[in-house]
């Protein structure tokens, strides 16, 4: 008797058991959060707690401070897939500034749909991801703590349209946007010229990642049209299992004027070593360089524009899976003295950045 109760309360166990492994099976939603506080010193000194204007994530001086939290929720079912993020947060506060009110929180929104019953095909609308750089504005993905010069003025999200193929080996993934614009919501008063966006993505092998993503716009009202040209290649690399490497390359180039054939260029390269000496420490060390002698992306009204070497090392710390502890330090230097140190004009500028970030 005892023998015959025994084997129904395992049966009965393992029917629970599966009951609840299907049910998350055919559960369409899952939830997610992550919030990245910060604390950094610049030791310019900015009397109004914020750091030079080129900069938008983890700029605020001498504060501690959320630089980005948020709360997720994703749909996936079938052919169906979607995504809905709020935010909130100094990242929200200054890269999303002239968006409309209600748009200011939105980290993501948008919805996905598979057009094709052979291929990896899917259409996506919405509020995205930005299709440009291998830095996000999540700062547990990125190897440094701040983001570069070249991922701040490049745009870290986008509200369109976009049709997107991955092969079935998925070593390929195609992409093409029609877009509101150059990091935009909402689009700019007087503006109905389209925008539009490609992305060409390889991976050779599981050590290796190569992108080229493009953008075509008009960032200004249509009785002034300048065409943007612009394109960004990173390769990805895993050079052993301690170490990765990151090389990157910005160009881009705007007509001087409607109409015109002459046209200012912008370009930025950028070099990102990574190094894992135990599972729980990250050391990263980054070069970069970005000139804008014209001030189409970052206006300075210098004699030289903007032409700016930076120079980064920081130490991660995983204090638990889900819990990162960060710290940088970070020189930046300029032709022309475009920086401010105690409201006196320099050319370098210096900080040290912490950070706690917890995903769950």
């Amino acid at each position: 008797m005892k023998k015959i109760v025994y084997t129904a309360l395992i049966a009965f166990a393992g029917t629970i058991a599966n009951a609840q492994e299907v049910a998350q099976e055919t559960n369409p939603f899952t939830f997610s959060g992550y919030i990245d506080t910060y604390y950094s010193y610049d030791f310019g000194n900015p009397e109004n707690h914020t750091r030079p204007g080129f900069m938008y994530s983890y700029n605020k001086h001498n504060e501690a401070t959320l630089n980005l939290g948020y709360v997720k929720a994703n749909y996936a079912k079938g052919i169906v897939r979607g995504n809905f993020a709020l935010m909130a947060g100094t990242y929200a506060q200054y890269n999303l500034a002239a968006e409309q009110d209600l748009m200011k929180n939105i980290f993501e929104a948008n919805i996905g749909v598979k057009v094709s019953k052979t291929a990896n095909l899917w259409v996506d609308a919405g509020i995205m991801p930005s299709h440009i750089g291998f830095e996000s504005a999540v700062g547990k993905d990125c190897m440094n703590l701040t983001r570069s010069i070249l991922a701040e003025n490049s745009p870290y999200y986008e509200a369109g349209v976009k049709l997107g193929y991955t092969s079935k080996s998925e070593k390929w993934y195609l992409a093409a946007m029609y877009l509101n614009g150059w990091q935009r919501i909402q689009r700019v008063d007087g503006n109905q010229t389209p925008a539009f966006g490609t992305q060409v993505t390889y991976k050779p092998s599981g050590k290796a990642t190569l992108n080229w993503s493009t953008f075509v716009g008009n960032e200004q009202p249509d009785t002034d049209r300048k065409w943007r040209y612009f394109n960004n290649f990173y390769g990805q690399f895993k050079v052993s299992e301690k170490t990765n490497l990151v090389a990157g390359f910005d160009i881009g180039v705007q007509q001087t004027a409607n109409g015109s054939s002459d046209y200012d260029t912008w370009y930025s390269p950028v070099l990102i070593a990574q190094y894992k000496p135990t599972a729980k420490i990250q050391l990263a060390a980054r070069g970069e360089y970005y000139q804008d002698k014209s001030g189409v992306i970052i206006a300075t009204g210098t004699p030289n524009g903007f032409k700016t070497f930076g120079y980064s090392a920081n130490f991660d710390y995983f204090v638990a899976d889900n819990v990162l502890f960060r710290i940088e330090a970070r020189s930046l230097n300029s032709k022309d003295e475009i920086f401010l140190k105690d409201n006196t004009p320099t050319t370098g500028n210096f900080f040290i950045t912490t950070a706690m970030a917890i995903s769950f």
